[in-house]
C-alpha cells in the first residue's frame, strides 16, 4: 500500500520545526556525514528530498546550513554571455589559464587550470573582479593586470605573450533580465534552517536552533550581495573538463536575497 504523502500548512510546519528544535541534538539519520544536516531534517519532517508539500502556496523549499560554517553554498550554475564564445573553454583556459597542479601526474603534462572565485568587493590575486554596470544592466567579469599579486609574475608574463595585458575583450557578462529569471526560478520561497553540529564517536549530531521564513526573491539584494562579496562567481575548469560556472553564497547571506524575512526561531 502506497504511503500517503504528508501535507503541511505553514503554521503546522512552523510548529513541527519548533518541536524538532526542542529535541536538542539529534543523530544524523544517514550514512556518512555529507548532506546529513538537510537529509536528517527531511527525515524528521517525514518529507521527500527538498520538497515542502505546502498546499495552495507558491513554491517552497527547505534550505539547511551549518552554523558557523565557512563553506560556500552553490545557488545555481549559468555560463556567461555571449554563449557562442564559450568563454571558459575557449578564452579563459587557453589565454588566462595556468598549469594544473596535477599535470603530469593525474592529468596529461599540458593540462591547464582556470579556477577563480571572485566577487565585486575586491580583485582576486590574479586581477579578476565582478563589475556591476547598472546603466548597461549587466554583470561583467573584469581583468586588471596591475592588480595581479607579485607571486603570479610568471603567469602574468605568459598572459602578456598569449593575449596582452589589457581588459578582457569581449568581456563575459550576464544580463540583468536573464540572471533575474534564472535566480528567481532557483531561489524560491524558503524555510531557512540552521543547526549547531557536534561529533560524538565519529557520528554527527544536529541541533536545529535557527529558523527563518524567506519570501519573494529580491534581485537588488542579490546585486548588493555580489558587490559586498557575499555572493561570488566561481569558475572551475581544467583542459579536460569545465565543471561549470556557479554563483555561490557565503554563510548567513541567504536572507539578503529575499524581500521578506520572518524569524521563527
Amino acid at each position: 500500500m502506497t504511503k500517503k504523502p504528508i501535507l503541511y500548512t505553514k503554521s503546522a510546519l512552523i510548529a513541527k520545526l519548533k518541536e524538532i528544535s526542542a529535541m536538542g541534538f539529534v543523530p544524523n539519520t544517514r550514512r556518512g556525514n555529507a548532506g546529513g544536516i538537510g537529509n536528517t531534517l527531511e527525515d524528521l519532517l517525514g518529507i521527500k528530498e527538498n520538497n515542502l508539500p505546502i498546499p495552495n502556496a507558491a513554491e517552497w523549499e527547505l534550505k539547511t546550513q551549518r552554523l558557523n560554517s565557512t563553506s560556500l553554498t552553490t545557488l545555481f550554475h549559468t555560463e556567461p554571455s555571449p554563449r557562442a564564445v564559450r568563454f571558459v573553454p575557449q578564452m579563459f583556459l587557453p589565454l588566462y589559464g595556468w598549469p594544473h597542479e596535477e599535470a603530469g601526474e593525474k592529468y596529461p603534462e599540458n593540462e591547464m587550470s582556470f579556477r577563480q572565485t571572485i566577487h565585486g568587493q575586491s580583485r582576486s590575486d590574479r586581477g579578476f573582479k565582478v563589475v556591476i554596470d547598472r546603466k548597461e544592466q549587466k554583470i561583467l567579469i573584469s581583468f586588471d593586470a596591475g592588480s595581479v599579486d607579485a607571486r603570479h609574475k610568471g603567469w602574468l608574463e605568459s598572459v602578456k605573450k598569449r593575449i596582452g595585458l589589457s581588459e578582457l575583450n569581449p568581456q563575459p557578462y550576464w544580463g540583468f533580465d536573464d540572471l533575474e529569471h534564472k535566480a528567481g526560478t532557483k531561489l524560491l520561497n524558503a524555510f531557512y534552517v540552521q543547526a549547531e553540529v557536534k561529533i560524538v564517536r565519529k557520528k554527527e549530531y544536529y541541533h536545529y536552533t535557527k529558523v527563518m521564513m524567506l519570501q519573494k526573491f529580491n534581485f537588488e539584494g542579490f546585486l548588493k550581495a555580489l558587490e559586498e562579496g557575499k555572493v561570488l562567481v566561481d569558475f572551475d575548469a581544467r583542459t579536460g573538463h569545465n565543471h561549470g560556472t556557479k554563483f555561490r553564497m557565503r554563510q548567513d547571506c541567504l536572507p539578503m536575497l529575499h524581500e521578506k524575512q520572518t524569524i521563527i526561531l
